[in-house]
């Protein structure tokens, strides 16, 4: 399942799942950046879980949910989120953005009131080499806090 939609793709057996996304399926949400699982730039979830889809293979996905920034995007919550990186001025040039908004959705899912301690440990495996981590940590803190619900 891709974003709530079965398919079906042929993949070589060494095909990371970055290259099937982006290359055979369009979606360009997730990022490619260092390609050694450093820089969560590519980020998705299987099954509901944070994973650099440049360190997966494609097989390893073979009948498990892969949700992206696309599908993220299109819920109430992940609208949430990326709306507040945007007030709290956590977006500059953008790139890693759809790493750190999939990253706190998957936190908002298993945490809905994280502490910034979580926060922080939460997008540890995600690079920003642009904002810094305060605004980030700010714009989450403040999308999942209980008051903004």
């Amino acid at each position: 399942m891709l974003n709530g939609e079965k398919i079906e793709v042929d993949v070589p057996p060494n095909e990371i799942l970055l290259d099937t996304l982006r290359l055979r399926l369009g979606v360009k949400g997730p990022k490619r950046g260092c390609e050694r699982a450093e820089c969560g730039t590519c980020t998705v979830l299987l099954d509901g879980k944070p994973v650099y889809s440049c360190n997966i293979l494609t097989v390893q996905a073979d009948g498990r949910e892969i949700m992206t920034i696309e599908k993220i995007s299109q819920e109430a919550l992940g609208r949430k989120i990326a709306e507040s990186f945007s007030r709290e001025g956590a977006v500059q040039c953008g790139f890693c953005t759809p790493g750190f908004v999939t990253v706190a959705y998957a936190l908002a899912a298993s945490n809905s009131n994280p502490n910034e301690a979580e926060i922080r440990k939460s997008i540890e495996g995600n690079l920003c080499r642009c904002t810094g981590y305060k605004k980030i940590v700010n714009a989450i803190m403040k999308s999942l806090s209980s008051e903004s619900k």
